[in-house]
């Protein structure tokens, strides 16, 4: 699967995290659907009005969005450890739970049918090589590099 082998622990990422890393992301696959439909068209829930989604960017408002909510939630450090050079900080699933905020986990929760614990199990373990991966230069890629990027896994 190419993004997923060596980005994510054991490389195989089942469809339901797929999405949630998507929803977080990349806007167009809030939905888990095509991504010729617009998010609209699948009635989402309301995003509450303290994230910075943009309709291409996710929930969060792309991979930016979400390394600023960790940073503003107190885990700079850990986030910047994805992104440069060296060892990958973990995080625990509580703080990341912390760190997106209740609304944006029940909905990703939702729409991957996962519960909210057995969600943030999985984003804890999935996020950091999966950013590394994605910011090879210690730069975070434009948000339409990360749409074709997450395109190519959707299916």
């Amino acid at each position: 699967m190419g993004l997923f082998d060596n980005a994510v622990p054991g490389g195989n990422v089942a469809k339901p995290l797929m999405i949630a890393l998507g929803a977080l992301l990349v806007g167009k696959m809030l939905s888990g659907g095509s991504s010729a439909q617009p998010e609209a068209a699948q009635s989402p829930a309301p995003v509450p009005a303290d994230t910075t989604a943009s309709a291409d960017g996710g929930l969060l408002g792309g991979l930016g969005g979400l390394l600023d909510k960790l940073k503003d939630a107190g885990h700079g450090n850990v986030a910047n450890s994805w992104v440069g050079t060296g060892q990958n900080q973990p995080i625990n699933p509580s703080d990341l739970g912390s760190a997106l905020g209740p609304q944006i986990i029940q909905e990703i929760a939702q729409r991957t049918g996962l519960n909210q614990q057995e969600l943030l199990q999985q984003l804890s373990a999935a996020l950091p090589g999966l950013v590394d991966h994605l910011t090879p230069n210690g730069q975070v890629p434009q948000q339409n590099q990360l749409a074709s990027i997450f395109s190519k896994f959707a299916s």
